[in-house]
């Protein structure tokens, strides 16, 4: 897992409760995600609109209980984002 994608969960996950819901990835995308791809912590081709971070959401969440853990998420991105 690379520390990029352990700070981008951290950046997405607004409770602060170690988990990523489907909601809370919509709305950190489209309230963080902006400046998360200024910052270099998210590709801006990866800020995407609420089907593509659903999209993104589905394609992390392999055991289809609809929560994603730092590992689940860190699957998905390290490898979308090219990060590992």
């Amino acid at each position: 897992m690379s520390d990029k994608a352990r700070k981008l969960f951290e950046a997405l996950d607004l409770d602060h409760n170690g988990t990523l819901s489907r909601i809370e990835v919509i709305t950190a995308l489209r309230t963080k995600g902006p400046s998360l791809a200024a910052s270099g912590d998210l590709p801006f081709w990866g800020v995407g609109d609420d089907d593509a971070s659903s999209a993104l959401f589905d394609a992390a969440d392999q055991n289809g209980d609809e929560v994603l853990t730092l590992e689940e998420f860190a699957a998905v991105v390290d490898r979308r984002f090219g990060w590992s």
